[in-house]
């Protein structure tokens, strides 16, 4: 009986054919990210440069792309720009310029999606 029951699971796992790889379509982005509070200028651009910071907008901008967009990579955290704050003297806000990232999706009918493909 096992015998029979190993034999039949070897068979069908050989016929089987090999799944398809999923195909992605990729863009990249350059964009900046929000300046933070109005803040000492050492600890505004600490705060800006974080990578916790760097990763949330990362991922928001892939987001913005639409439906099923997602961060694959960050290729450059940009640079530090910061400006005076305009109602509170010696303080400035900080933020990252051009940032590039790569977002990618699912390329459309790659894994299934529409009937009779494949």
């Amino acid at each position: 009986m096992k015998k029979h029951f190993i034999s039949g699971l070897l068979l069908a796992l050989s016929l089987a054919g090999p799944a398809g790889a999923t195909e992605y379509i990729y863009r990249d982005l350059m964009a900046n990210t929000l300046p933070a509070h109005c803040d000492v200028e050492s600890k505004a651009k600490q705060a800006s440069e974080k990578p916790y910071t760097v990763d949330r907008f990362s991922k928001r901008f892939c987001q913005t792309q639409g439906y099923g967009w997602h961060l694959d990579e960050i290729k450059t955290a940009g640079n530090t720009v910061c400006s005076p704050c305009t109602d509170k003297s010696g303080l400035q806000q900080c933020f990252q310029e051009d940032v590039v990232v790569t977002c990618k999706r699912i390329k459309p009918g790659s894994v299934g999606m529409l009937p009779g493909k494949g």
